[in-house]
């Protein structure tokens, strides 16, 4: 589906053609057709647009002539509906800079977007194209930003759970978040480079415009900050993991020592019982008494044998 938008007195409205310096959103569902028109209309290569829809494709940008590709990664909730999933994955947005307009094409329906169209971006413009891809940049950091803190409080939940409870669900849970914070440190790293070379660069050209220069070094630091939350919540995620796994392990070496202990304490009584059921000839066989004597000798046995552990600090 291909829209186009433009700033009017009311605010963003939708227009029904194309237009100088209107905005072109490009989200699903749409047709390689379309794409393939628009592409040759605008005079730009069709790659600009198929490569954004890769769900895998690294955060870059790239020059053709006057044209100008950006390809940002963003979270995205995770619909592939498996409990085995990341919980949140990422995907590319397409920038695509012309003389006259912008474009914006994603794979799938995302909540960045969403934010323009609703606007809920403060002084959107969408003919300032420049200010329109560093508010992109700073909305896909604060998205980054959100998901976190939802992460690490569902981290939280899970992990006071787990100190009632040791059910694989909770542990599935954390596996989930895990993957979601791999996610996040690689494209976060990836659109730090990106930002920092396209900086260098001044790819979008705004040197000496103090406004956007300010906003682009927040934006830089803003996302160094993500990408640093993301590493200390993997490394307490991470450090979660192994604690939990020392502390089931170390669990079961306790049931073990107690089992191994009942065992060695009902070895002796079961042997004396088991040499007096022999069929041979044995002290006492005809003493009405005998029955009691073994019982008591073997709870002799079991006491001694406890009274040993207990001296060599075992039980």
């Amino acid at each position: 589906m291909i829209q186009y938008y433009a700033k009017q007195h009311s605010g963003l409205e939708e227009i029904q053609s194309l237009q100088p310096f209107c905005w072109i959103n490009i989200q699903p569902p749409f047709d390689h057709a379309e794409l393939e028109h628009l592409a040759t209309h605008l005079h730009f290569p069709l790659d600009f647009l198929t490569d954004s829809l890769d769900i895998d494709e690294r955060s870059r940008y790239e020059r053709e002539e006057a044209i100008k590709l950006i390809v940002v990664n963003t979270p995205v909730i995770n619909d592939s509906g498996t409990d085995s999933e990341a919980i949140y994955i990422t995907a590319p947005i397409g920038i695509i800079l012309t003389d006259e307009n912008i474009i914006t094409i994603t794979a799938v329906d995302n909540p960045i977007i969403h934010k323009f169209l609703e606007g809920r971006v403060k002084h959107f413009d969408s003919s300032d194209h420049k200010m329109f891809v560093l508010q992109l940049f700073e909305q896909t950091v604060f998205r980054f930003l959100e998901c976190l803190k939802k992460l690490n409080l569902k981290r939280n939940l899970i992990e006071q759970e787990l100190y009632n409870s040791s059910r694989n669900k909770e542990l599935q849970e954390l596996l989930r978040i895990e993957k979601s914070l791999v996610y996040f440190v690689n494209s976060l790293s990836s659109n730090e480079l990106l930002k920092m070379k396209m900086k260098r660069t001044d790819l979008l050209t705004i040197r000496g415009m103090e406004a956007h220069e300010d906003l682009f070094e927040d934006i830089i630091i803003d996302n160094s900050q993500a990408l640093e939350m993301s590493n200390v919540y993997t490394n307490i995620l991470s450090g979660t993991m192994e604690a939990y796994a020392s502390i089931v392990s170390n669990n079961l070496n306790s049931v073990i020592q107690r089992l191994t202990i009942i065992t060695i304490v009902l070895m002796a009584p079961t042997l004396i019982a088991s040499l007096f059921g022999m069929n041979v000839p044995l002290p006492g066989k005809d003493s009405p008494a005998m029955f009691y004597g073994i019982i008591l000798i073997s709870i002799l046995f079991g006491i001694l044998i406890i009274w040993i552990l207990k001296r060599r600090k075992i039980l």
